[in-house]
């Protein structure tokens, strides 16, 4: 693999992520007046008219013929209930505290690739991985579930988000084989349009959202409210944010290996835990940053591995 796949690729992810960030923050402070499924439908009806854009520098609407119609709408499927689960889930817990939760998602990602992509993982990168996985572990705080009035089933809310989100980029991994990036993030926009609706639907009047007092149920099952003038524009930015995430992730995941680009997903936690001191007022305690030098230090080694792979065929500097 060349060197400069793999520093496109961070690239790519280091604007995914910081999309991410910034959209998990307006979809948090937007929990408080508006249903999930509202937020998502205005947010992907804005964000397949920017998509549209990328399809159109990238060759037409032709790009958006498949022969793989299935592979795709199992993928925007998996992203689209991944959108549905983690959201509901920052609704009750802290920004960074999901956020750490559902970095188990690039540990998954390079597990999966392995029997799903046949990539080549080594004995000290799966070591690293482990490391990963008790970082996570250390973050979620299980010691402390007896004592917080957060649900414990809460806590799991972003893991499985994050198994279903390492499903879909593995599969964005193969599907890049045969479709252009602005593809992939067109078909995932018209997923989250259809399925948001479909949930307006059977939810919008809002006459299930007293059976529950947990704030993520009442997050999905509160009836639809009409924009407020004043969030408008933060509507257009989420539907910006939507279709950049979309393009630069499958952008990241077609250039290089997907167990080469996972590590660097890590950019995400410091980026939600400077959200959140901020706008929150959540500060880290000694678990989540105790926990962050776990996961960050072996996406690191894994980097470090990577980058040692690489030398061998990038040994003439590059003069250009």
């Amino acid at each position: 693999m060349q060197a400069g796949s793999v520093q496109k690729a961070s690239f790519y992810v280091f604007l995914g992520m910081l999309c991410i960030s910034i959209n998990d923050l307006f979809v948090k402070q937007f929990s408080k007046n508006y249903p999930l499924h509202e937020i998502i439908f205005i947010r992907s009806l804005i964000a397949i008219l920017f998509t549209l854009l990328l399809v159109k520098s990238e060759g037409g609407l032709k790009i958006l013929k498949t022969q793989k119609p299935i592979q795709h709408a199992l993928r925007a499927v998996a992203i689209f209930l991944c959108n549905m689960i983690f959201f509901s889930a920052i609704a009750t817990l802290p920004l960074a505290t999901a956020t750490a939760l559902f970095f188990v998602a690039p540990i998954f990602i390079t597990l999966l690739s392995i029997p799903l992509l046949g990539e080549k993982v080594g004995i000290r990168r799966l070591l690293a991985v482990i490391t990963g996985f008790l970082g996570v572990f250390i973050m979620m705080k299980p010691n402390t579930w007896s004592m917080s009035d957060i649900p414990p089933f809460i806590y799991f809310l972003p893991v499985i988000a994050a198994v279903l989100y390492a499903l879909m980029q593995i599969m964005t991994r193969k599907l890049s084989k045969s479709s252009k990036p602005a593809a992939l993030a067109f078909y995932i926009q018209l997923t989250f349009v259809i399925f948001s609706l479909i949930f307006g639907l059977i939810f919008g009047d809002g006459k299930l959202a007293d059976v529950s007092s947990n704030t993520s149920l009442q997050f999905i099952l509160k009836g639809w409210a009409f924009p407020k003038t004043s969030d408008l524009p933060y509507f257009f930015a989420l539907g910006f944010l939507a279709a950049g995430v979309s393009y630069f992730m499958s952008k990241a995941y077609s250039t290089a290996a997907a167990a080469s680009v996972a590590p660097f997903e890590y950019v995400l936690l410091p980026l939600s835990i400077f959200w959140g001191w901020t706008f929150f007022g959540d500060i880290p305690d000694l678990y989540i940053l105790t926990g962050i030098i776990f996961v960050v230090g072996s996406g690191l080694y894994v980097l470090i591995r990577e980058k040692k792979k690489e030398i061998p065929s990038s040994s003439f500097p590059n003069k250009s």
